[in-house]
């Protein structure tokens, strides 16, 4: 971990927020305030998509000693690892004795749904891509699985998904599937109550070994300053906060301040109707306008890392750090004075009558990236670039991005680097994100040398891959990436002993941070 964290926590304490007819005093429950609304428990749309839910498990797990290496992926639902047996074609056997919630049995034609589902575009998952290298799979018997893959890679990097009950597959868009409220998954905890307001999770009592901790409530507060006033008076155990607000609770006695290294970036997305944003001069030339340190610095008050790219140093030998963007205002200046936008009378660049302006949308709610907003419009007017941000809806971020900018985040499946890099970089396929390279930029030669390592096998030869696409994005850059976010969390303790963090994705909030692993948690006395 990034700051030493102690390994234990209150559960339990919260004066208000409880379910009906808890004691706020009951050790055997935890109340945390989630910034995100409540609902959409669906695997379908990216819930639990990289393997940690009290609710759902894949056939494989994240599991790590702390948040400095990307996770081993170890047996969940799965019996053992996965076993070639033939070219890029696997079996994986599965967990006798599993049932979900509903009571119903757990096998293999649950696992064939699941997946056949993600990628159906009928069911519009938002997520189908990450599972583009599985090309077939297929039930082997009630008790395994076999899949073929179009690459050379494990397949342990797309076995992470919430496996669903095959009975509660839809054929229909999964934003409307009973799914999303009513969850149904093979995890220790099952859905009790949710309102709008609040969730609550209770233990499931018909597993082998049932949790310690009885029951998990989850109050939903948008507001950034709200959750840390819920955490400062008590009446919630814990709350994932911005840098500068988690800050504030450094040196209060009876809270624990936890900094956990993640792969989740904050960038800039470029529009492509935006004649200035189109150049490829004008996004280079603001790559390196843009002072990433200083970002980290002021924005994240030091917790966060520059990003130049999708790949974080945590990536090892496939990191290349002679392929990061350093701050050269000078550089950037000239860069745009070649491109013939020249300063013009009110000190905004303008070529050929075309000013060198275009807006950016950021979400309203959202207080970390409002700063960054801000802080990206203050380097661009230094270098002639005039950026005019609004906070907004992502209703109105959706049907805008053509046209503006947006402050994005990304990083949803960091245990895979194709996942991290591949939509990030690569020109849009069909069943993309929305936010996957919005303004559909690349570089010469880029997409090929992406879809070559997402066939390959792991190993130095595919290390080398990726450095070079690294180093052809930084010749012709698509967007502006910024930092690497590490997420910051205030808990009241101690009362429980815990595992320590990982390294997270891009979706945290309080399913991650100290509460990423709620069944393993047992009381210190």
């Amino acid at each position: 971990m990034i700051v030493a964290f102690a390994a234990t926590l209150l559960a339990g304490v919260a004066l208000g927020g409880c379910a009906e007819g808890q004691d706020a005093g009951s050790s055997d429950q935890i109340v945390l305030a989630e910034g995100q609304d409540l609902g959409r428990f669906n695997p379908m749309l990216g819930y639990g998509q990289s393997g940690v839910s009290p609710i759902y498990d894949g056939l494989l797990a994240p599991a790590a000693d702390g948040d400095d290496r990307v996770p081993d992926l170890v047996p969940a639902l799965a019996a053992s690892a996965p076993e070639r047996i033939a070219p890029r074609t696997w079996r994986v056997p599965l967990k006798d004795g599993v049932t979900f919630s509903d009571g119903t049995a757990f096998d293999a034609g649950d696992v064939v749904a699941t997946y056949r589902a993600v990628v159906d575009p009928k069911v519009a998952s938002g997520i189908s891509t990450d599972f583009a290298p599985i090309v077939t799979i297929e039930s082997d018997g009630p008790q395994a699985i076999t899949l073929t893959m179009n690459t050379e890679a494990h397949p342990a990097l797309y076995l992470l998904l919430g496996i669903v009950p095959s009975e509660r597959v839809e054929a229909a868009p999964a934003a409307r599937w009973k799914l999303n409220t009513e969850p149904v998954g093979t995890g220790p905890y099952r859905l009790e109550s949710l309102d709008p307001d609040q969730a609550v999770l209770v233990a499931r009592d018909d597993r082998p070994e049932p949790p310690a901790l009885r029951r998990i409530v989850y109050t939903h507060v948008p507001d950034d300053n709200s959750r840390a006033q819920l955490v400062q008076t008590g009446e919630v155990d814990g709350a994932g906060l911005p840098p500068r607000l988690a800050d504030a609770f450094a040196d209060r006695a009876g809270v624990d301040v936890a900094v956990v290294a993640s792969a989740d970036w904050r960038g800039v997305s470029l529009p492509a109707r935006n004649a200035f944003a189109a150049d490829p001069a004008a996004r280079l030339a603001m790559n390196i306008g843009v002072d990433r340190d200083a970002l980290v610095e002021d924005v994240l008050v030091g917790k966060g890392e520059p990003a130049s790219t999708p790949i974080a140093e945590v990536y090892d030998n496939a990191f290349n750090a002679e392929a990061q963007f350093s701050h050269d205002r000078s550089r950037a200046v000239s860069i745009l004075d070649d491109a013939g936008w020249r300063t013009g009378s009110d000190g905004v660049r303008v070529r050929n009558g075309v000013r060198a302006s275009f807006p950016l949308l950021y979400n309203a709610g959202d207080t970390l990236r409002r700063d960054l907003a801000v802080a990206f419009a203050a380097s661009m007017k230094k270098i002639g670039v005039e950026v005019l941000t609004r906070g907004t809806s992502w209703d109105e971020i959706d049907t805008k991005m053509d046209t503006a900018g947006a402050l994005l985040g990304g990083g949803a499946t960091p245990y895979s680097i194709d996942s991290q890099v591949y939509d990030a970089l690569h020109t849009r396929v069909p069943g993309s994100s929305p936010y996957s390279n919005p303004g559909n930029f690349t570089a010469p030669g880029l997409d090929e040398l992406l879809d070559t390592a997402r066939k390959s096998a792991a190993g130095p030869e595919n290390d080398e891959r990726y450095r070079r696409i690294q180093q052809l994005y930084a010749r012709q850059p698509s967007q502006v990436f910024l930092a690497f976010v590490h997420h910051t969390y205030v808990a009241r303790g101690p009362g429980w002993k815990h595992d320590a963090p990982i390294l997270e994705p891009h979706s945290h909030g309080v399913t991650w941070g100290p509460w990423w692993n709620l069944p393993s948690w047992t009381p210190t006395s």
